[in-house]
């Protein structure tokens, strides 16, 4: 961290200001996911990665594009949904090249609930993992005794989401 001093002069009080500024507390631009996870370093965790293709949905567009980022650095390819009726409309249209789907659960227009429903209808094997960051037990419960493979606390740790979608992709 540099410190920067301003100097400068008041024609109204003539007094002299001063002032400091902390220089490099954050990076000038955002660094890409490759640069802040180097797979070459030996430091560095390894995570389980894949390449297969996964839908993710959320209505939240900052959560979508952060988490697509993840996926995709992991190895995955991602295709993303911002209402369960795209959700399903893309199942719907690709079931044969989605071997999983990450949904959130409290969602506008249809929850996550419904979209499973209807996912089940399309095909009654597909792999979901529910995502909430809200606390909702029995709603979280009941999608889960529906055939639901997993549910995940959000926000997710690289770690955990990279952990359990390769155990959701790797069980029968």
């Amino acid at each position: 961290m540099m410190a920067d001093e301003l100097m400068t002069h008041s024609k109204k009080t003539g007094k002299d200001l001063s002032a400091q500024s902390a220089l490099e507390l954050a990076p000038s631009a955002p660094k890409p996911m490759s640069a802040i996870f180097d797979k070459a370093d030996p430091e560095e965790p390894q995570y389980p990665t894949g390449t297969e293709t996964l839908l993710f949905v959320d209505d939240e567009q900052v959560i979508l594009e952060v988490n697509r980022d993840i996926l995709e650095f992991l190895g995955y390819r991602v295709m993303t949904a911002q209402t369960g009726w795209e959700a399903v409309e893309i199942y719907r249209r690709r079931k044969d090249e989605i071997a999983l789907v990450i949904q959130d659960m409290v969602m506008p227009g249809m929850n996550g609930a419904e979209i499973f429903q209807a996912l089940k209808e399309i095909n009654p094997d597909v792999k979901v993992i529910l995502a909430s960051g809200y606390v909702m037990n029995k709603q979280i419960d009941a999608v889960m005794r529906q055939g639901c493979r997993a549910f995940m606390q959000k926000p997710f740790r690289l770690e955990d989401l990279a952990c359990k979608v390769r155990e959701i992709l790797d069980s029968p």
